[in-house]
């Protein structure tokens, strides 16, 4: 384990969700803090607030596509415009469970996501994804 803390930013409406994914995220001992957001307004905020303050921002953000106001499509094409050095360092895996073979295919396409992820969370699966990825 590096002496740097590992981060994980959950971005998901749904409460519920927020809760299980925490509490996967943290007996499996993968992530040092988590950040949960229940919108893309407000994970785009916090990111914004620590442009400056790299070791604020995450190392990974877990991405619900499904969302009232701001879908996480809608994330993405804001994200985009973030400097290189907050791209490369929060790597994005999509968290979710949709069955859409478009979102599916929209979420592949897409050159800031490394991964599609379906609900639930497990762990192994997280694993696997930070073992390639960071």
């Amino acid at each position: 384990m590096s002496s740097k803390a590992r981060k994980v930013m959950l971005i998901d409406d749904n409460e519920i969700d927020l809760k299980i994914n925490s509490k996967v995220i943290n007996i499996s001992k993968l992530f040092d803090q988590i950040i949960t957001c229940q919108s893309g307004d407000e994970a785009l905020s916090y990111l914004n607030r620590n442009l400056d303050d790299e070791d604020n921002l995450p190392d990974f953000i877990l991405l619900d596509i499904q969302m009232p106001e701001m879908d996480g499509f809608d994330f993405l094409e804001i994200f985009k415009n973030f400097p290189d050095r907050v791209k490369s360092k929060c790597l994005i895996a999509i968290l979710s469970s949709t069955l859409d073979f478009g979102d599916i295919k929209r979420a592949e396409a897409n050159p800031y996501v490394i991964k599609l992820l379906k609900k639930p969370l497990f762990p192994t699966e997280l694993q696997e994804v930070l073992d390639k990825y960071l």
